[in-house]
């Protein structure tokens, strides 16, 4: 998976290009699609600056072998991201997860 891969995903999920973080909670990490969009007047970054946070998320879900898991769950969700809330998608990351969720992302 690529970030341009990733940004077709979303728009032909959702039709806008959302903007994707990471988020931890407890022992736990999530890929969220958030309700900011790059299509909005105040979304913080430029097309390219958005473009290369994509190339570095999707970087670490193919490192985290997370890129299919994520594909199939944008497909088969039913919530949209909105004000307030992001589409959350809970990461498998197997025994090699306290590596990942030691460091800052």
């Amino acid at each position: 998976m690529t970030g341009q891969e990733l940004h077709e995903l979303i728009v032909g999920k959702w039709g806008y290009s959302f903007d994707v973080q990471f988020r931890r909670q407890q022992n736990q990490l999530f890929f969220q699609v958030m309700w900011r969009y790059l299509e909005q007047a105040s979304f913080p970054l430029t097309e390219a600056e958005y473009f290369e946070h994509l190339d570095g998320i999707a970087t670490y879900l193919v490192a985290w072998g997370q890129a299919e898991h994520v594909r199939t769950a944008i497909a088969e969700t039913r919530e949209k991201p909105r004000l307030g809330k992001a589409v959350s998608i809970l990461l498998d990351l197997g025994e090699r997860s306290s590596e990942w969720l030691l460091g800052d992302l």
